[in-house]
């Protein structure tokens, strides 16, 4: 069952456990090294041995995304075009706009706004196959206006080569783990390199990732899903659903309640054993409940956004509006009963690829914005130029680079 402690025990509890990446780094580094110097000769020995691939290249025919959209049932087909609208429409929302300003006579400033030119979405196919991630990763780039959007997917399943043929996506690889993240970083004669690699995997995946930043883009280094519920007063079978919903995804998945009742927090103990019982995902479910998730019981509810600020949650679920202003850190918000984690996984419209292990520190959820350049323009005219001089040329002098100062000093004297 899982346990119910009081904040005293929390600070340890919500400590989480370090990613191990050293071994997986140790496992990939020769797979990245195969692939930067033997490209598709390596990139297929891999997809083989560990994928499964059965076809001469790890290019998908187009023949066969068309073939896996007819077979999708009418429900799922209006599921991804239902999805697909609102991802879309929220993408639009977060693009930096391009604009200029007069920051003063003779001087205009502003920014323009520019595609990446090529991305690599992976989605993972593993466990269960995921076109939700698909969308969730190929949409805000289309957005953005990236032209080329490759896609890799390690055992590509019937719902994801249909919905990429939905989404007007014809790039799409059977490879998956560091060799599918090595031929995105390095590019193969079959494998386009890209700019950016978006999307969530295993722990090699993400040990790939982390190796290769620098040489390749990337959004975040990811590690085990996490949700974390604050709550007062509630129904404990819904809050119970909640947190078996994010513990079925993975054995090392982490659902936390932070509530204020105590007879709360045994009631939603006592519905997360009913509801496991017939669970179908109960074997993976179990061990996350049991191993890294728990009932913290608090003295009040601002008390518990402050546990919420120190443990930065990948997802956060709030009892309602009032709370919002509290919160510092976290990768995507939930509010009110009717606002669970699943409608954001899938068809809310907000990205579902978000930050893990405290990194909602540092920043939020996948976007378009990720996917392009905000690129800062200034024309300075003579007059402004001659009025800037005095300021350009003391600090280029401070700072010891000469020339600086000349360059501008010519312009005035000419």
């Amino acid at each position: 069952m899982i346990r119910i402690v009081d904040s005293r025990q929390a600070g340890r509890l919500l400590h989480r456990r370090a990613l191990r990446l050293a071994q997986a780094e140790r496992v990939v580094r020769p797979i990245l090294d195969a692939v930067r110097r033997k490209g598709d000769k390596a990139l297929l020995e891999y997809a083989r041995r560990l994928d499964g691939l059965d076809r001469p290249s790890v290019k998908i025919p187009e023949e066969e995304l068309r073939a896996a959209y007819a077979r999708l049932n009418c429900a799922f087909r209006d599921a991804v075009r239902l999805a697909s609208k609102n991802i879309r429409t929220f993408a639009r929302m977060q693009l930096p706009r391009p604009g200029f300003r007069q920051l003063c006579r003779g001087l205009r400033a502003g920014q323009i706004v520019r595609p990446l030119d090529a991305v690599g979405a992976y989605v993972p196919s593993g466990r269960y196959p995921l076109p939700s991630t698909l969308m969730m990763t190929v949409i805000p780039a289309q957005v953005a206006g990236v032209r080329t959007i490759c896609v890799a997917t390690p055992r590509p399943a019937p719902e994801i080569l249909g919905t990429a043929w939905v989404l007007k996506v014809t790039d799409v690889f059977q490879m998956g783990g560091a060799h599918a993240i090595a031929a995105f970083a390095y590019g193969t004669r079959t494998v386009p390199k890209v700019d950016r690699i978006v999307g969530p995997g295993n722990v090699y995946v993400t040990a790939a990732k982390k190796l290769l930043a620098g040489e390749v883009g990337i959004d975040f280094i990811a590690g085990p899903t996490e949700t974390m519920i604050i709550a007062a007063e509630g129904e404990p079978a819904l809050i119970a659903a909640d947190m078996l919903a994010q513990a079925e995804h993975d054995a090392d998945a982490a659902a936390i309640l932070i509530t204020t009742s105590r007879q709360l927090a045994t009631a939603v103990a006592q519905q997360i054993e009913e509801q496991l019982e017939d669970l179908p995902t109960a074997a993976v479910a179990r061990q996350a409940i049991q191993n890294n998730s728990a009932i913290i019981v608090v003295g009040s509810l601002e008390e518990a956004v402050d546990l919420a600020n120190q443990y930065a949650p990948e997802h956060l679920s709030l009892p309602d509006s009032s709370l919002l202003d509290r919160v510092r850190h976290a990768g995507c918000i939930f509010i009110g009963p009717h606002s669970p984690e699943a409608a954001g996984d899938y068809a809310a419209g907000p990205n579902h690829v978000l930050p893990t292990g405290g990194a909602a520190r540092l920043r939020g959820g996948l976007s378009a914005a990720d996917f392009v350049k905000v690129i800062a323009v200034q024309e300075i005219s003579a007059p402004a130029l001659a009025r800037l001089a005095p300021a350009i040329t003391a600090l280029a002098r401070a700072e010891g680079l000469e020339a600086h100062a000349r360059s501008v000093e010519a312009r005035i004297r000419g």
